[in-house]
């Protein structure tokens, strides 16, 4: 069906992919477990086939097999491609900063401004991802039947026109949360924290073991001496570094990523609407008019 990242493994099936994916949920339901169960053990079926192909995460491996089949399929159907960075608050619809919800960034900075994310290891606003891609379809609805055999790729990043990286996103955060403090259960403010930036996975694991494990086998160690008595206040600190490593493991490829995205074909997209000053400002997505302090 298509290539891989992987140069030892370099085709991907996407049909034999699917009988392996129902063979193993056949297997987990002959099995009676828990639907936790087979939802976790699913998920690390399919961490696997994606590594196994060179994708770090099942996410990026079923957008790669619909690009495929995009490919495969879709050669007199018109259609574009667009690929957006990693997704931030919005820039002005509906207001500068919503978010729905905080997986990716947004639950860094959430963390963050909680006090609760002492470290961490291209981005682009959510509402300039749907107007470009809203001008795409347009666009693309109105070229002459013979383009529609040309594969059009749109890059929705801020790479290349105002290089935004992780850093630059939680300072940003740091900053906005630090005048404008979330407030506690206990009606009084919480002090945001600007997390450490490690430059390396071994880096930031050694800063955990330091840091939290070796502090919580210590605390572990007390918990034995009291008979039992913190040992809801250990497994309460065992539970958030489980779920700060995790967060970090699941983000590894997008933080430490240090490339940037080419959006030629984006700034045409551009050019265009900046012909009409009404949809300039209806479908705006130029990257160059952000103030990622205001809307982070």
């Amino acid at each position: 069906m298509g290539e891989t990242l992987n140069a030892t493994t370099n085709v991907l099936d996407i049909e034999e992919e699917l009988k392996l994916a129902q063979k193993r949920l056949n297997e987990l339901m002959a099995a009676q477990v828990s639907e936790k169960e087979e939802k976790d053990a699913m998920g690390v079926f399919g961490m696997q086939r994606a590594r196994l192909f060179g994708w770090p995460n099942t996410y990026v491996f079923t957008k790669a097999m619909g690009e495929m089949l995009i490919g495969k399929l879709g050669e007199n159907v018109p259609h574009v491609i667009i690929r957006p960075t990693i997704a931030t608050g919005t820039y002005k619809e509906p207001f500068p900063g919503w978010s729905e919800d905080v997986r990716t960034v947004n639950g860094f900075i959430l963390a963050s401004a909680k006090g609760k994310l002492p470290c961490y290891p291209g981005n682009v606003p959510g509402d300039m991802v749907v107007n470009s891609t809203i001008v795409a379809m347009v666009v693309h609805a109105n070229l002459h039947k013979s383009s529609t055999n040309n594969q059009f790729i749109y890059q929705v990043c801020s790479s290349k026109a105002d290089h935004v990286n992780s850093d630059r996103v939680m300072n940003s955060a740091y900053k906005y949360f630090s005048k404008n403090p979330l407030i506690g259960k206990n009606g009084k403010p919480i002090q945001a924290v600007n997390p450490v930036r490690f430059p390396t996975m071994d880096s930031f694991r050694r800063y955990v073991f330091f840091k939290c494990e070796l502090p919580l086998k210590v605390l572990e160690f007390v918990n034995v001496a009291l008979l039992q008595y913190i040992s809801d206040t250990c497994k309460d600190v065992e539970r958030r570094i489980n779920q700060m490593s995790r967060m970090i493991e699941l983000n590894e490829p997008y933080l430490f990523f240090e490339g940037q995205f080419d959006d030629a074909n984006t700034e045409k997209l551009r050019t265009l609407v900046r012909m009409n000053q009404a949809d300039q400002d209806t479908f705006y997505f130029d990257p160059k008019s952000i103030d990622w302090d205001m809307i982070t």
